[in-house]
């Protein structure tokens, strides 16, 4: 066989999923988030970090080819879940609710959307094995690891369906916690409640205003008055562009607003958190449902919309905005606001005891989705779910697991194409 010939047997695979990544990278950076070449080449810089910090800003790449792996356990397309679209070790954290109660839950609902559980489920175990795999833990300690993790979820649901717990109360603390989160939430009550306040702000000449680094930065004059045009019900001291925050939405518009208010422990100055947002990417990829998109055809609507229905007590200031024909949600930057990282783990326990946690929050958010909504959701989540793996929960745990490790090494394949377009074209 010819030598050519054999170098087309060998690479064709490789060559066929370089185009795809250029084609979905340029589609979705390019085409819909509108991002310029100077604001791609700051994403992807922070994406070159690790495959993990990689698989964070590729979540269209993961839903194209997640839609397109069939498994038994998925929702009925009649019957979806209310998703979070981007499940991941960094989208969990502390923070304090509106009865000034530090809790630990998602926190971050910017692609939440309604399809399947499952590519919340298996969106967090590839996470899970990509963190894990940064902290040199084999393969066999991350399987026990997403065991937990599903294996929580399950059974946390069932308890949601036989009524021992209620999805619309459940919350996690201090007091049915354990290993890290439990340390990192009794750490946080000894945390003033002004910490944040007096890390981003300070006073001049009598005045609080933001101390301004490469992060927090001036806005200019017509900025400042077309923010506070849009929020008259406040007192604004000071307004600032924040940059460097997150991967997926780097390139997207976020402010930091000082205003005269009470927070959620009733302190007098508080920094809101004005976002732009778009449309979630994994409604590029599943499919339309009509119904959720009337009720969130504002985008920030939707963001809105899915923090309410996810969480227990909402935050007092979350709500949407139109400026200038960009749609933005804004919340209360909270002085709370804390994730558990990897030097808080000291054992595998410690990881199998966070994993557990965190399929316990995955269970809550899922079941407690469908309450507020009863116009789009005229079913219980918890039994739909339950329906699909009631099928075989071992089986379930088992495919999920597989599946997981064998995207993870998609993920460290699609970085390595990635790294080399990258150095190409920025």
């Amino acid at each position: 066989m010819e030598e050519t010939l054999l170098h087309r047997v060998k690479d064709t695979r490789q060559h066929l999923r370089q185009q795809q990544v250029e084609t979905i990278l340029n589609e979705f950076d390019h085409i819909c988030m509108q991002l310029s070449h100077a604001e791609r080449k700051i994403k992807y810089g922070k994406m070159l970090e690790s495959p993990f910090r990689f698989y964070r800003g590729s979540a269209y790449l993961f839903y194209y080819d997640m839609t397109k792996s069939p498994s038994i356990f998925h929702s009925d397309e009649a019957h979806p879940t209310w998703i979070m679209g981007d499940m991941h070790m960094d989208n969990f954290g502390a923070f304090q609710n509106e009865n000034g109660d530090i809790v630990y839950d998602v926190n971050d609902f910017d692609e939440g959307y309604v399809g399947s559980y499952l590519y919340d489920l298996i969106r967090m175990t590839v996470s899970m094995g990509l963190y894990m795999d940064e902290q040199l833990i084999e393969e066999t300690t991350q399987r026990r690891v997403m065991s937990q993790f599903l294996t929580s979820y399950i059974k946390q649901l069932k308890r949601f369906e036989q009524q021992k717990d209620d999805a619309f109360t459940f919350m996690l603390t201090k007091e049915n916690t354990s290993g890290p989160i439990h340390k990192l939430l009794r750490k946080l009550e000894k945390r003033k409640r002004t910490h944040f306040l007096e890390d981003v702000t300070e006073v001049k000449d009598g005045d609080r205003v933001f101390k301004w680094s490469e992060e927090i930065e001036h806005i200019s004059a017509e900025e400042f008055s077309s923010i506070v045009s849009v929020l008259p019900q406040y007192r604004i001291r000071d307004i600032a562009v924040k940059h460097g925050s997150g991967t997926a939405s780097i390139g997207l518009k976020r402010y930091y607003i000082l205003v005269e208010g009470k927070d959620a422990a009733g302190e007098e100055d508080l920094v809101l958190e004005m976002k732009e947002v778009r449309t979630a990417i994994p409604a590029y990829f599943l499919p339309y449902h009509e119904k959720f998109w009337q009720y969130f055809e504002h985008q920030g609507a939707r963001v809105v919309g899915t923090q309410r229905a996810m969480h227990h007590l909402e935050d007092p200031h979350l709500q949407y905005v139109t400026m200038e024909g960009v749609e933005y949600y804004i919340r209360e930057r909270s002085p709370y606001k804390k994730k558990v990282k990897p030097k808080h783990y000291k054992s595998i326990e410690d990881y199998e005891s966070t994993a557990k946690c965190m399929g316990q929050i995955a269970a809550k958010i899922h079941a407690r989705a469908d309450m507020d909504y009863t116009d789009v959701f005229t079913y219980q989540s918890e039994k739909e779910i339950l329906a699909q793996i009631n099928r075989s929960p071992a089986l379930f745990v088992e495919q999920a697991i597989s599946q997981s490790l064998h995207y993870k090494q998609q993920v460290y394949q699609d970085f390595a194409i990635f790294k080399e377009w990258v150095s190409e074209h920025f």
